[in-house]
């Protein structure tokens, strides 16, 4: 009686999802989430807009962070990315002109400063062509994003180059994945001093920010976003109108950084 009646259930549930296909009132399938794969200084904010975003949409939003060249790179070899949100333009070059971008969605987002922070309370830096460099090094490693790679480690060479430093710290410099990482040095006590962006210090109140980089001693520190050519979701366009909106931007702000725009 138990197995007639499992079997007479079975082939009702069958007919019903069958006739559901026929007649076009199928379960539908969940939507998948918006994929992003954005530079790891943008985290903090980034995870409020994408929770923003769900809760006005309904849809998720799934973020890969990183180094903008380690992105970059798993784009070109086709990793399964919706939007790239980059801590420069030359990694966005990169895929532009690859392209590997959809047209006319390209737009610069951010701004953002380099800063020197150090472990704990610390007195303030001047940083200029004569700063000692034992200033810099301290008691150990300098902790900075690849130097010749990731964004941050690029624009901080780039600073202490301009400033005659960069030869006499070198030896002394650690380099990390992401400036996430090299923040992370500083604010765990295995560095005494770092070169980061300033949202990162901000973001950690375990490191205080001693110097800032002069803006005219490094390239423009911009984010651009764009959408990926390959991408199918439907909502990947909306999403990064969404990211350069007027509320995303307070969200930006509120973390440190000023609009693309800004002097």
């Amino acid at each position: 009686m138990i197995l007639r009646s499992f079997l007479i259930f079975g082939c009702t549930a069958l007919a019903a999802l069958w006739l559901g296909l026929i007649s076009g009132t199928a379960p539908a399938r969940a939507e998948p989430p918006v994929v992003v794969f954005a530079a790891a200084s943008l985290k903090g904010p980034l995870d409020l807009i994408a929770s923003d975003w769900k809760a006005l949409t309904g849809t998720s939003v799934a973020v890969s962070y990183g180094g903008s060249s380690v992105l970059a790179r798993q784009i070109e070899a086709g990793a399964p990315a919706d939007l790239f949100l980059s801590a420069n333009e030359d990694w966005m070059d990169v895929l532009d002109q690859a392209g590997l971008l959809r047209p006319d969605t390209r737009r610069d987002l951010l701004r953002n400063r380099l800063v020197l922070i150090a472990h704990g309370r610390a007195a303030a830096v001047t940083m200029s062509s004569a700063t000692d460099p034992a200033v810099l090094v301290g008691d150990g490693p300098l902790a900075m994003a690849l130097v010749d790679a990731v964004p941050a480690g690029i624009y901080g060479k780039a600073a202490l180059t301009t400033l005659g430093l960069w030869d006499k710290v070198a030896a002394h410099v650690v380099q990390t994945d992401n400036v996430r990482a090299a923040l992370s040095l500083v604010a765990l006590g295995e560095a005494p001093f770092g070169i980061v962006y300033a949202t990162d210090a901000m973001a950690d109140p375990r490191v205080t920010i001693v110097a800032d980089f002069n803006a005219s001693t490094h390239p423009a520190i911009l984010y651009p976003g764009a959408v990926i050519a390959s991408t199918t979701h439907d909502k990947a366009l909306d999403l990064i109108d969404y990211i350069s909106s007027p509320a995303a931007l307070q969200r930006f702000q509120a973390a440190g950084f000023d609009a693309a725009g800004a002097p």
